[in-house]
């Protein structure tokens, strides 16, 4: 019983990882786009916060990630 439920946990984890990662991978085209609607010039303030909670949500998610990574 007791190696079924390691075994199921490591399972679950590695299911995390990959919604994280899949996550991951759709804030950085967020991210991307985000940057595209960027002027060169005078940036408008909203844009920039979309960006910045963007930059943000990423980098707890691989924060996030690297931890799950450690514990397995």
């Amino acid at each position: 019983m007791v190696g079924y439920e390691s075994t199921n946990l490591g399972a679950m984890t590695t299911e995390s990882i990959q919604a994280l990662q899949s996550r991951l991978a759709e804030l950085e085209l967020k991210i991307a786009e985000t940057e595209d609607r960027l002027p060169a010039h005078s940036i408008k303030p909203p844009v920039m916060l979309d960006l910045l909670a963007l930059e943000d949500e990423r980098d707890d998610l691989l924060q996030r990630v690297k931890q799950m990574q450690q514990d397995d």
